[in-house]
């Protein structure tokens, strides 16, 4: 007979798994590439185009109890002056508590760096400040002192609980360096990037002490761009992050197939080390990319409830420059 958890508890259940799997303070998406200042600044105006306009959306264990959803979106612009800016925001809701977190950034990229003979090789140097914000709600949470051993949980009932903040706001800063090679016809180019995230270790409010703070982001991500064809390249890609004692490892590869001049269908997985296998499938039209991925999950959260996945569905749109540069075929390293 499967075993079967009360609803109530599966929150509570959640969250305790992911405490013993050390899990990370920030959010992170499976589509990290559609979401690049999270990843990296330096990969602020990493494009063949004038502007980038991208969004994300995560839907998070929907099948324990109310989903964990984040929102995330970027705008982007590249000038002739080796200097791109960008803006983004993230906002993630988190279960019944009224759980939220929010962050908006300032990303500045410097591209001036380029040798080789052809001043293919880039090096970018990034960097981002704003803020973070979390919230929750206390109406819509519960305590311990409102559970009754017989009856359950009595909404009446008030509880002594003492909560002398439900709001805190802090600065942050971050930066980063991406090496690309972007010369064309090659059979392989790679990237690379390194960045750090919290730089100022902001307070965290909620900490159990009330002195705690955010413990710095760590995220190495590179990988391969291995052109078969003039329609058919391979893309091996990796992604290491480490934030405080939690750590995350993901592995994967996407084919990219050009259909027809304007069309190009995009089919691909990732590996998320004790967590997840995340199949991806996209397609870009013109100036504008669409693709979903699902997280299936194989860690014990998965394991313990019958199935704990995640939805995405990310757009991005670029304006395109009227004569494109000769680094076209790959000046964008999303992966």
């Amino acid at each position: 007979m499967p075993l079967r958890i009360p609803r109530a508890f599966l929150p509570l259940l959640a969250l305790f798994v992911a405490g013993t799997a050390r899990a990370q303070v920030d959010p992170h998406f499976s589509q990290y590439y559609v979401y690049p200042s999270w990843l990296n600044p330096a990969l602020t105006g990493a494009f063949d185009g004038q502007y980038r306009i991208s969004g994300v959306y995560r839907n998070q264990w929907g099948s324990i109890t109310t989903p964990f959803t984040t929102y995330g979106a970027t705008a982007e612009i590249t000038t002739e002056k080796n200097i791109n800016v960008g803006v983004s925001i993230l906002k993630q809701t988190a279960g019944d508590g009224g759980y939220g977190y929010t962050t908006a950034y300032g990303n500045v990229s410097y591209t001036g760096v380029k040798f080789g003979p052809d001043l293919t090789k880039r090096m970018v140097f990034g960097i981002q400040a704003g803020m973070i914000q979390r919230r929750f709600d206390r109406s819509k949470m519960t305590f311990g002192d409102q559970w009754n051993p017989v009856f359950g949980y009595n909404p009446g009932t008030p509880s002594t609980e003492v909560l002398s903040r439900t709001a805190a706001s802090a600065f942050d800063i971050g930066a980063g360096v991406l090496y690309f090679d972007a010369k064309p016809g090659q059979k392989a180019n790679l990237y690379a990037g390194l960045s750090a995230s919290h730089l100022t270790q902001p307070d965290d409010r909620f900490g159990a002490t009330g002195d705690a703070r955010f413990p710095m982001r760590y995220t190495f991500h590179g990988g391969v761009r291995i052109a078969f064809n003039d329609q058919f390249s391979l893309t091996p890609n990796l992604l290491y992050l480490k934030q405080g004692t939690a750590s995350e490892k993901m592995v994967g590869a996407y084919g990219q197939y050009k259909a027809t001049g304007d069309v190009s269908v995009l089919i691909g997985a990732n590996y998320r080390f004790e967590d997840a296998v995340a199949p991806f499938f996209g397609f870009t039209y013109r100036n504008m990319m669409l693709g979903a991925s699902y997280d299936i999950n194989t860690s014990d959260l998965g394991k313990l409830v019958n199935g704990a996945n995640s939805f995405e569905i990310s757009l991005s749109i670029i304006g395109k420059k009227s004569t494109k540069t000769p680094e076209v075929e790959f000046v964008c390293p999303r992966l």
